[in-house]
């Protein structure tokens, strides 16, 4: 039986259903406990996700149930759901997505039980214009996040002699990615060949720990770089998303000295962070990812 309430979030009425329903049955955290959190971590989480086109990943039966994918905002979204009309090469038509730029339209996707947000590097209405570079560090088992550590320390030598500043945060699931934020005028193209040469040259540089091509059968034991997120038509899971493991874990700023101590102590636990955890970080240091939105970037060969 579907138990619907009725809540009044920035002045706009939104109807919520099955708030007790259970969407991580190993610690019994429910859509409700879902809603909470989004509504705590938005005064940070909202700049990141606003104008950037959303995939929704909607899992209604919970983290143990089938989970779909959804481009095209649902038809039934409340009329205050802004979107973004973006051209599909593949599919040759417009989709519509979502934008989520405001309290209600976060609590409106949280009752959809879109558990991950996963958002375009682009804002809209420049979606051929990236705002940031991304390096989705992937661990191959048994490689862990610690080997992800160093790989991420390897990258930040290479930004730090480019003179770019670059940000890590835990992927919430296995991996780790760094961020290095533009907000200048360049393109896909640039990003994507920039980030390409940059994982081909760590492979080349470490062979026994990192590889640039896709293929899972090379990834066994490495750190495989994906370079290739820096697209108009791929998303990366956006700072501060729950993750749908079997705790709702997040993906989280943090910082170099923890990504250090994490290679040191050869410790994966370090960079694991659950949704309080989160929150208590967010009161300690504030919004560690603000930089990548603001920090004004060039790339090599590009000024």
């Amino acid at each position: 039986m579907r138990h619907v309430s009725e809540l009044e979030v920035a002045g706009k009425r939104l109807q919520v259903s099955n708030l007790d329903k259970v969407l991580y049955p190993e610690v019994g955290f429910t859509k409700g406990h879902v809603i909470d959190y989004l509504i705590k971590i938005s005064p940070v989480l909202l700049p990141h996700l606003k104008d950037r086109p959303l995939t929704l990943k909607r899992y209604p039966n919970g983290v143990e149930g089938e989970f779909f994918y959804e481009k095209k905002c649902p038809s039934h979204r409340p009329t205050w759901i802004d979107t973004a009309k973006v051209w599909s090469e593949g599919n040759q038509y417009d989709i519509h997505f979502c934008l989520v730029n405001d309290l209600p339209a976060l609590v409106w996707i949280g009752n959809l039980a879109d558990l991950e947000l996963h958002t375009s590097l682009s804002r809209h209405p420049k979606i051929q214009v990236p705002t940031a570079m991304v390096f989705d560090l992937d661990p191959g088992a048994p490689a862990d996040i610690v080997q992800c550590c160093q790989v991420a320390l390897w990258l930040k030598e290479i930004f730090d002699a480019e003179k770019l500043e670059c940000f890590p945060k835990t992927s919430g699931s296995k991996g780790l990615q760094v961020y290095v934020p533009l907000n200048t005028t360049t393109s896909y193209d640039i990003t994507k060949n920039y980030a390409k040469e940059l994982a081909e040259r760590l492979e080349r540089e470490h062979p026994q720990v990192v590889v640039s091509k896709m293929a899972k059968a090379l990834r066994k034991g490495k750190v495989f770089v994906d370079w290739s997120q820096n697209d108009d038509h791929k998303t990366t899971v956006c700072v501060y998303s729950l993750r749908a493991k079997e705790h709702p874990t997040v993906s989280t700023p943090v910082t170099w000295d923890e990504v250090q101590t994490a290679l040191k102590k050869k410790d994966a636990k370090r960079l694991v962070f659950e949704w309080n955890d989160v929150l208590k970080r967010v009161e300690k240091f504030g919004d560690l990812f603000e930089p990548v939105l603001k920090m004004k970037q060039k790339l090599r060969g590009t000024r």
